[in-house]
């Protein structure tokens, strides 16, 4: 039988070049953006809402199926300010593990 498998998702990265250090400053900086994107998505999905909701008032024929959209689009905002919120944590991780990476560690005596 054969001893070398090739796995689609058993695949360790880590395995392939251990030597490779870990660039916090990049991960920060990638970080950062997911968490604008998120804001923008946020931003966006809450002005669709309100805009449903405008048209629920103008079209009343048709204004169940406006709501129902109005609601989807308030908890599709939701979750993009929950997932900016997380990466702004991550973020801010990254700057830490930065910052202990280059022997700027931080002291809180209070």
């Amino acid at each position: 039988m054969a001893e070398n498998h090739h796995h689609l998702f058993h695949h360790n990265k880590d395995e392939e070049n251990p030597e490779k250090p870990v660039d916090y400053r990049k991960e920060e900086k990638h970080k950062k953006h997911l968490e604008q994107t998120g804001g923008l998505g946020a931003a966006a999905t809450g002005a669709f809402a309100l805009h449903e909701k405008h048209k629920a008032k103008k079209d009343p024929e048709h204004a169940h199926k406006h709501k129902v959209v109005e609601e989807i689009a308030a908890a599709v905002a939701v979750g993009a300010v929950g997932y900016a919120f997380h990466e702004r944590h991550e973020k801010k991780d990254a700057k830490k593990q930065d910052a202990e990476a280059h022997g700027k560690k931080h002291h809180h005596l209070f």
